[in-house]
């Protein structure tokens, strides 16, 4: 489990944990609203088959204390740094401040992992929800483009002498 003790606005402890047995069915069902599928898949399952069938992702189920709310996942580059994708809230818990939860607790995680130099993230631009709320969390534009995606980054912090 991946905790940075963080909550949601309604008081509830979000937490990342492993997909499984147990929780994968939860997971694929989260849906986002309508108006987002635009910039995300319909459905979570979509992000599940992408990291079960690859080698480059590894998806995390997001909880709420212990409902799942989410799904998000997480994959290294060549060069060492860590991406967040798939970021999927269900619909019905928007607005409460689990993605914020997600990203702040995902990102953490990932910069504490030895040689991570960065950690990224990309969105569409038309995703304005997206695009106020990483910078809010310390995510700053990189100028580079992926798959139509606006990059942002989130640099380690200097290692201190």
């Amino acid at each position: 489990m991946i905790d940075s003790n963080l909550r949601d606005r309604a008081g509830r402890h979000v937490t990342l944990r492993p997909v499984d047995d147990d929780n994968w069915r939860a997971v694929a069902d989260v849906v986002p609203r309508d108006d987002q599928r635009a910039w995300v898949y319909p459905m979570a399952a979509r992000y599940l088959l992408i990291s079960a069938r690859g080698d480059v992702w590894t998806s995390l189920a997001v909880y709420a204390d212990e409902a799942v709310v989410g799904h998000v996942m997480w994959g290294v580059d060549d060069d060492g740094s860590r991406w967040i994708g798939g970021m999927v809230v269900d619909a019905t818990e928007q607005g409460r401040g689990v993605g914020a939860a997600t990203v702040t607790t995902l990102a953490a995680w990932l910069l504490a992992q030895p040689g991570c130099p960065a950690v990224r993230l990309s969105y569409h631009p038309e995703n304005l929800a997206a695009a106020a709320l990483y910078p809010r969390l310390g995510f700053t534009p990189t100028g580079a483009v992926e798959d139509d995606e606006l990059v942002a980054e989130l640099p380690a912090a200097p290692a201190v002498p």
